[in-house]
């Protein structure tokens, strides 16, 4: 199908916006990575000094809704600056990428107050969003299991309860949190609500910071007790907790998978450039068959995986996204880039494991990602369950 020229101006747009965040990367991240891996106080500085930047380029927030200075129309589109942002691990606070969708979620949603004291602060970054759903002793795929209620009182939700492994917590300034809002009697598309809470409220209390594979990921477990907001600051319809899970959850699970491409890719041209310096041709790299093994299986996952995201990408756009094709997306990106960093580790040897290349961090999120947004497992389990389905009353399946 051909593209209409707004769509291809729009297309054009992101390439050019690409192109900028690359060289950025290139210019102003890539060099400071080990500082920023380093240090949390110098780190803090220098994402400080490099987010200003980004804004003064006019790269912050690039996905953000278009009506709140988003420059991007399309998730399809978005792609293409997603893959250049996410080449190094600190680039989602550094563009504001990892507000995106929290920003995308109160616009849809959330009621002109809401956007007025959350949104509104957060796209011009005086406000840092977290999301609240797992619990402590219980798995965060099964919404049925959630304990922390809030119930309505004198015009104030009263919020109890725990949740953890919740990202950006040590700065986040308000919370989304996934809670109870009937009894255990109704049934669950109408028990659960999203409610934002601000975190210095009284009553909500950072219990803990988790380390992730021995490294501080700013993940931490935070606690409710009497917790008291108004009203107006339920996000949505009281008992669409379920159905916003699932809008969350589709978009989230892209936004996720596009910055493990980019990952992926930043592997992939780590491994170009050991191979060909010059102590990968002493070595004879380039003349290794098990080698050029290695980069194949890594351009063959990483192509995959970006055809599969596209297509997943046209669904949201066109308003009915398709779980599949999600669902396919994120496990083939995950598969994408555990392939490459573990292949690129090979290559780099004993430095790939150390601090001398960004590789043993990146390692760290490939191995999340099979965690992330509902386990492989899981995934493997929904979709492969939904593929037996559609053919009790179909005899073929539409790749189209």
């Amino acid at each position: 199908m051909f593209k209409t020229h707004q769509e291809s101006n729009h297309t054009t747009l992101a390439k050019s916006l690409a192109e900028k965040v690359r060289e950025f990367v290139d210019e102003q991240i890539v060099p400071n990575e080990s500082l920023l891996s380093k240090d949390k106080n110098i780190a803090f500085l220098l994402h400080s000094g490099l987010i200003s930047k980004a804004r003064s380029a006019g790269l912050w927030g690039l996905f953000h809704p278009l009506p709140y200075g988003g420059k991007i129309a399309s998730l399809e589109d978005y792609l293409l600056v997603a893959e250049q942002e996410g080449r190094t691990e600190f680039s989602p606070t550094i563009f504001g990428s990892d507000t995106t969708l929290d920003a995308h979620m109160l616009f849809k949603f959330g009621s002109d107050e809401i956007r007025e004291n959350f949104l509104e602060p957060l796209v011009s970054g005086t406000a840092i969003p977290s999301y609240g759903m797992t619990e402590p002793g219980r798995s965060g795929s099964i919404p049925a299991l959630i304990t922390t209620s809030a119930q309505l009182s004198n015009g104030n939700w009263v919020i109890n309860g725990r949740k953890w492994f919740i990202s950006n917590i040590d700065r986040a300034t308000f919370t989304t949190v996934l809670a109870r809002t009937a009894d255990n009697g109704e049934s669950l598309n109408k028990s659960l609500s999203m409610i934002i809470v601000p975190t210095d409220t009284p009553g909500f209390k950072i219990e803990r910071q988790i380390r992730i594979m021995g490294s501080d990921l700013s993940q931490g477990e935070i606690s409710f007790v009497n917790v008291k907001v108004p009203e107006q600051n339920l996000l949505g319809m009281c008992g669409s907790g379920t159905f916003l899970m699932s809008q969350r959850l589709g978009l989230g699970r892209l936004l996720r998978s596009m910055s493990w491409l980019a990952l992926a890719q930043r592997c992939m041209d780590l491994m170009g450039a050991r191979i060909n310096s010059e102590r990968g041709k002493i070595a004879r790299l380039p003349e290794k068959q098990l080698i050029r093994q290695h980069f194949v299986n890594v351009y063959e996952a990483i192509a995959s995986a970006r055809e599969l995201i596209r297509l997943a990408a046209k669904s949201i756009d066109a308003q009915f996204p398709n779980d599949i094709e999600i669902n396919v997306a994120k496990l083939a990106a995950s598969r994408a880039l555990c392939i490459a960093s573990d292949s690129a580790i090979q290559l780099y040897g004993a430095e790939g494991i150390s601090e001398l290349t960004p590789l043993s961090g990146i390692s760290r999120i490939a191995r999340a990602s099979r965690i992330l947004d509902g386990t492989a497992e899981a995934l493997v389990s929904s979709t492969g369950r939904r593929l037996i389905n559609f053919y009790k009353e179909n005899q073929a399946y539409q790749f189209i």
